[in-house]
């Protein structure tokens, strides 16, 4: 199973790519992680916040490959424990389905995407740091798959 996550936003801090590369690399082929940066819209002084994130769904779209299973991170989503985590990790491998990660800009994602989505996953209730969430869902995926292996990463 390949996981493609989607993401607005590029340009990264180093600390942020290092963190998500740290994890992404610790998963097998089996669960290979792979990043989509879409570039976010236009939000300078004046901009159409709308226009924004209806363009940069409109790309997230275009981005998900064909016959993928598709989930938008979205703070009103389901919280799942990462035992429950790695439950649908399990279903989704055994399903021969790749799957989407939909990781929307500040405002969240565009209707579009969310309608797109067969599931909504919180992450938390809090609102988080933008680029944090590609590390915590990076850390978590792969926590996810190390729990379904009884590796040692996984220690509850």
């Amino acid at each position: 199973m390949h996981i493609h996550l989607i993401c607005i936003g590029t340009k990264m801090p180093r600390w942020v790519q290092e963190g998500y590369r740290e994890y992404a690399k610790r998963l097998p082929a089996e669960c290979a992680l792979r990043l989509v940066e879409i570039a976010p819209g236009h939000r300078g002084k004046g901009a159409d916040l709308r226009r924004a994130m209806q363009d940069e769904g409109e790309r997230m779209l275009k981005a998900i490959p064909n016959n993928c299973r598709v989930i938008a991170l979205d703070i009103p989503g389901k919280a799942w424990s990462t035992e429950q985590l790695a439950s649908h990790m399990d279903g989704w491998m055994n399903s021969g389905q790749d799957l989407v990660l939909l990781v929307g800009g500040p405002e969240g994602l565009a209707p579009g995407c969310l309608e797109r989505a067969g599931q909504r996953w919180s992450l938390s209730p809090l609102t988080l740091p933008h680029p944090l969430v590609r590390v915590v869902l990076a850390e978590q995926i792969y926590r996810a798959w190390s729990l379904l292996r009884n590796h040692p990463y996984h220690r509850a």
